[in-house]
């Protein structure tokens, strides 16, 4: 049986000795708290009966003193009657017995009065007596009735006094004269009780009606409210649901009562409450007694039960910790160092098919190593021998090990071996256990293979973006310096037109090559980011080409190249973006061109591989060049990199023209393929989706021309916003060259400023930079358009930016501006677009 079963079957039995004990104790608890419970009812019964008899004898002795007052006033009464005195008399007489009985009870507890010959004569004289039939009175019938004995009412509204009051009523001899008394039942209880209430109890006086007469009640309510509370209390009597000792009602409060009651000779009804805490106080006594030993009797059970947990807990998990390295450890061995020995807690099939469960170390070790690998062997020896386990125990060393290939079968596998030392263990033992690590083995040298190709990967991309900035550096420092020095010319020799002239037009040239490689990195970063916007538009694939080739048709006859284009299409009407189309092909047509030699051939070959809607171009470009090495084929199309061989080091480039046209070919879902070879030239071919137009016929824009686009500009008012002064010189020297009125502002406000204070109508256009202090471009835009003027909305706006990317163009339009103009500005693009947003409003 195992150790954990053992724990929690020893601390199972105990849980159900000590529960067993505490039912017998809870149910004896119990019993005799039930049997307490009916006694304390059963005496309280008798108790409450009791004393509601004693207080409606204290009431009965109150009636008593009130009909012998009765009794004694009506004797009185028939004998003044029978010696023939007048009403006059009589009531002087009632009024010295009203006196009388004030003396004896207090001041307006009784009120005396009577019928003598037909006629009330009272003692308190009343406005409405002579017209009170007393004759339909109960008390006075009930009096006539009983024959000499004194009647009792019920409790009732009194004409008189307006207030509930009880008659008590005798008959004076034989001719139908009655004595009688009102009673106030506030004032009816005017005896003190010789037993008192038990705590929190209540004393209640009614009629037989179940009015209520008097309270002696520490519950806050009004006579209503008793009232109330006592009617359900009687209903409750009557039908004899509060006959039985554990019977109860609840009072106003809330709160439980035993109800007792005595029924007097007259009708009237006792009634004693006593609260069920009063009744039951000695049970709670006895209760929390019985509760603070169960409590405490389970305070200890409890104790007592956790401290087995505890311990049974604390094998289980010592066994849990066990199997937990028995599953991660495939082997466990205990080792003497002191003795020499070994024992097998867990071992090895390799090892328990040679070796005994325990037995001398050097055995174990001896066979242990046979199966680490060759060159590790010695290694694992000497870190596990006896003297340096005494060692490393000696210098406290808890955990020592290492990893090595074991054979298992014919393969070999990494195991990781470690030699663990504790004080709990006994004194001169250790443990030395093996754990299977190849997965975890090889995903680490795997991790350390990805790191060091990464790190090979990162440093190759450094070197290669160390040659690019290198030739970028070079590149871009060859037309400045000819821009500087060229400018230097100029002005040295300002007097002579035609070197000006010369020396104006190579810095143009310059500006333009320096211009083409600033833009291929800014269009580079664009793709890698994947911002590249497609147009959709109907355009004629072979003027398209005819166009790109045309470009380079002078170069090539410069060089003595041949350069030829051929189609073999049936659609040459398609869907598609022109402009990335001749980006591609300058790109490539570029390179063929300059990569060639003199007397080299350049042919470009179109054609149309599926005669359908959708359709795919191939696209063809072939040169008889100087080609690509091996190496530098596989990385053509990585960023900054350029072939170096066969001349091609004295070419200038950026080494970014190839990865462009790759992004551009992927985002156009095409695909692009390039043959090269050294000496023989090199073949790329693009194949592109597009959809074909059928006979639609494109639409061709007007053939750009500079100057009948600035003619028509001529007296034309521009507003220019530029905060640069020499970019303010140049746009205005140019735009009055061409005969436009040009007026200034530095910043976005003063633009804003100088547009509201001119007439309506009177800026035919506005130039607007975008990077200006006060106020940039965008929001200048903004405001203008939020003018309440006719030409606000309409007056085209035109940014000037050197920011050329897509987000730069789409936050311009948001603004409300006409068209994007980019730096450098191309003047005669700017005369065309002045002249063609202007045409457009139709001024």
């Amino acid at each position: 049986m195992s150790l954990r079963k053992t724990g929690w079957r020893q601390v199972a039995r105990g849980m159900r000795f000590y529960a067993l004990i505490l039912l017998v104790f809870l149910a004896a608890s119990v019993t005799c708290l039930h049997i307490l419970q009916s006694e304390l009812l059963k005496n309280a019964q008798q108790t409450g009966s009791t004393l509601a008899r004693s207080y409606a004898l204290e009431d009965e002795r109150s009636t008593a003193a009130y009909e012998a007052l009765l009794r004694t006033g009506a004797a009185s009464l028939e004998r003044m009657s029978g010696e023939g005195a007048g009403h006059a008399e009589i009531r002087s007489w009632l009024i010295g017995f009203f006196e009388d009985i004030r003396a004896m009870t207090g001041d307006s507890i009784v009120d005396p009065y009577a019928v003598v010959d037909g006629q009330i004569i009272a003692a308190n004289a009343w406005g409405g007596d002579a017209d009170y039939d007393y004759a339909s009175a109960p008390w006075y019938r009930m009096a006539l009735d009983a024959g000499g004995d004194v009647v009792y009412t019920d409790a009732y509204i009194d004409a008189v006094h307006n207030r509930t009051v009880i008659t008590l009523a005798i008959q004076s001899g034989s001719r139908g004269d009655v004595l009688a008394f009102d009673i106030f039942p506030e004032y009816f209880h005017f005896a003190e009780n010789s037993v008192s209430l038990p705590e929190g109890s209540s004393y209640f006086l009614c009629d037989r009606r179940g009015t209520l007469l008097y309270a002696q009640t520490g519950m806050a309510a009004g006579r209503d409210e008793l009232q109330a509370y006592l009617d359900r209390v009687i209903e409750a009597l009557k039908s004899g649901g509060l006959s039985r000792p554990d019977s109860y009602v609840y009072d106003m409060e809330g709160r439980q009562r035993g109800v007792y009651f005595h029924l007097a000779d007259n009708g009237w009804l006792s009634i004693v409450t006593v609260p069920y805490r009063t009744i039951l106080s000695d049970l709670r006594a006895a209760t929390l007694v019985f509760s603070a030993v169960f409590l405490l009797f389970l305070l200890f059970t409890v104790v007592i039960s956790v401290r087995s947990y505890r311990l049974s807990r604390r094998v289980e998990r010592t066994n849990e910790t066990v199997r937990v390295l028995g599953n991660s450890y495939y082997a466990v061995y205990r080792v003497d160092f002191e003795q020499g020995t070994y024992d097998m807690i867990k071992g090895s099939d390799y090892l328990r098919q040679r070796l005994p469960q325990q037995g001398a170390y050097h055995d174990f070790l001896t066979v242990a190593a046979q199966v680490i690998e060759e060159k590790a062997c010695q290694e694992f020896i000497q870190s596990f021998s006896l003297d340096n386990i005494r060692q490393l125990v000696q210098k406290r060393v808890r955990d020592y090990g290492g990893d090595f290939l074991r054979r298992f079968g014919e393969a070999y596998r990494w195991v990781n071996v470690r030699m663990l030392f504790d004080e709990s263990l006994n004194p001169g033992e250790v443990v030395i256990c093996f754990r299977e690590i190849d997965m975890e083995k090889q995903a680490q040298l795997q991790q350390m293979r990805l790191l060091e190709n990464a790190l090979d990967t990162a440093r190759k991309t450094e070197e290669s973006q160390g040659r690019f900035f290198s030739s970028m550096s070079h590149d871009m420092r060859t037309p400045l310096n000819a821009i500087i020095g060229l400018s230097e010319l100029a002005a040295e020799n300002a007097g002579d037109p035609g070197r000006v002239r010369e020396y104006l037009g190579k810095i143009s040239h310059s500006s333009r090559q320096l211009l083409g490689l600033i833009n291929d990195i800014l269009e580079l970063s664009r793709l890698e980011h994947g911002k590249l916007d497609l147009n959709r538009e109907p355009f004629d694939l072979t003027e398209c080409l005819s166009e790109c080739v045309g470009v380079f048709l002078p170069q090539a006859q410069r060089e003595n190249k041949t350069l030829t284009l051929s189609f073999d299409i049936q659609d040459a009407q398609v869907l598609g973006d022109s402009f990335r189309i001749a980006q591609i092909m300058n790109n490539l047509l570029s390179n063929a061109v300059k990569y060639s030699d003199p007397g080299s051939s350049v042919s470009v070959r179109v054609r149309q591989m599926e005669p359908q809607k959708y359709a795919k171009y191939q696209f063809v470009v072939s040169d008889t060049g100087r080609g690509m090495s091996p190496e530098f084929l596989h990385k053509l199309f990585e960023p900054y990199e350029r072939e170096v061989r066969f001349g091609a080091r004295n070419v200038s480039g950026t080494g970014l023209g190839m990865p462009i046209v790759k992004s551009i070919v992927a985002q156009m879902d095409g695909q692009i393929t390039v043959e090269s070879e050294l000496g023989k030239g090199s073949t790329f071919t693009v194949t592109l989706p597009l959809e074909t137009a059928g006979s639609r016929p494109p639409e061709t824009p007007a053939e750009p021309s500079a100057a009948p686009a600035s003619a028509a500009l001529a007296g034309r008012r521009i507003l220019i916003a530029e905060d640069n002064e020499v970019n303010m010189e140049i746009a205005t020297e140019l735009l009055s060259m061409q005969g436009m009125e040009v007026t200034q502002a530095w910043n976005g406000r003063e633009a804003v400023e100088r547009f509201s204070a001119s007439p309506p109508g009177y800026f035919d256009a506005i130039l607007m930079d975008m990077q200006m202090p006060e106020m940039n471009g965008c929001d200048a835009a903004r405001a203008i358009r939020a003018m309440d003027r006719a030409d606000a909305g309409t007056v085209p706006i035109l940014a000037v930016t050197a920011n050329a990317f897509a987000e730069d163009i789409a936050a311009t339009t948001e603004a409300g501006m006409d068209a994007h103009i980019s730096k450098p500005i191309d003047f005669p693009s700017l005369y065309q677009t002045l002249a063609g947003q202007i045409a457009r409003r139709g001024s």
